[in-house]
């Protein structure tokens, strides 16, 4: 009988479960306590708090009524800040990513499922921030950030970076310069979007909070990033030691040569045929150099220069960013 019983139990335990969880929602998608966890370091000073920073009440309010955010990549980083931000009480938030999703995107960016695959990062992820947080209005869109104009980005109050492109990086800074509006030779201090840029490689990653105008731009600091990994030609071309140099050799000598898809048709990472096509010339070019290594994996990583990603340093790095962000937004209610 006790056997009987016990599935009865368990089931009706399950149906009382969303009732014990339920809560008291108002029309604004708020309930008591959801933003104490934020009230407590936007209300009250602290040991590590900067000496500028002045506890409000105003804060919370100014980012969940009139903040607006725009975050750049949806990517691994993308994803954790998206989610860190809408949890933190920013409501107004534009992300933009020009990608679409592809199966080895799931490891670690954790808005999209295996459904998802070939759609847009940043439609896939609004949706499910959208969807799972209550208030929270994310709007995506599909698109180079050069596709916008300055009348765009001027509508943010924050603008941040998850970007694994220094081009990019360099493209945006140069934007947000070309915003700065400046009277008799004097920064107008309203022109300034705050830049939040971060980016990880492996179990390395970085965070900096740039003042458009007042502190050391991208452009400034360029020797601080990692210079990207080229190979010389006259190694792949004569003496492979790497499986790297072997991809390469046909990424840049025989693709072009042989044109295996017709004239005009440029190698699309993205493609599974074009990488097919690479990986096997690859194992040809490796065999017969002896040389070990070479997967499909491999393969699709140098054609598309992907960076070595970790789901945790992703966490860590986007970790520190909202911070940054309810922080830069505190300087908008500023009296000076």
């Amino acid at each position: 009988m006790a056997d009987g019983e016990e599935p009865a139990k368990k089931r009706q335990r399950i149906e009382e479960q969303p009732e014990k969880m339920a809560v008291d929602v108002s029309s604004s998608g708020d309930w008591d306590g959801r933003w104490s966890h934020v009230q407590k370091f936007l209300e009250r000073s602290g040991p590590f708090t900067h000496p500028d920073f002045e506890p409000s009440e105003e804060t919370l309010q100014f980012l969940l009524e009139t903040c607006k955010i725009l975050v750049i990549g949806a990517g691994g980083l993308g994803c954790e800040l998206l989610k860190n931000l809408a949890l933190s009480g920013f409501r107004n938030v534009h992300v933009v990513d020009m990608d679409t999703i592809d199966v080895s995107n799931l490891n670690r960016q954790f808005l999209f499922r295996p459904k998802d695959v070939g759609r847009p990062k940043a439609e896939v992820a609004a949706d499910f921030i959208n969807s799972r947080v209550p208030g929270c209005h994310v709007v995506p869109h599909f698109k180079k950030i050069q596709d916008f104009d300055e009348s765009f980005y001027r509508q943010f109050h924050i603008i941040v970076c998850g970007l694994d492109s220094i081009i990019a990086r360099r493209w945006m800074n140069g934007m947000l310069l070309s915003l700065l509006i400046y009277e008799d030779g004097v920064l107008d201090p309203s022109s300034i979007i705050p830049l939040i840029d971060g980016g990880t490689e492996g179990f390395k990653g970085n965070l900096r909070v740039i003042l458009p105008g007042m502190t050391a731009c991208i452009d400034c600091t360029l020797e601080l990033y990692p210079p990207q990994v080229n190979f010389p030609m006259c190694t792949i071309a004569s003496m492979p030691r790497l499986p790297e140099h072997c991809i390469e050799y046909v990424r840049i000598l025989q693709w072009p040569k042989e044109k295996p898809f017709g004239d005009g048709i440029v190698l699309d990472g993205d493609n599974p045929e074009h990488i097919q096509w690479v990986y096997q010339k690859s194992l040809e070019r490796a065999a017969e150099f002896n040389i070990t290594g070479v997967n499909y994996r491999l393969t699709q990583g140098v054609v598309k220069r992907i960076i070595p990603a970790v789901a945790s340093t992703n966490a860590v790095i986007a970790g520190m960013s909202s911070p940054g962000c309810t922080h830069c937004s505190s300087l908008f209610l500023c009296p000076c």
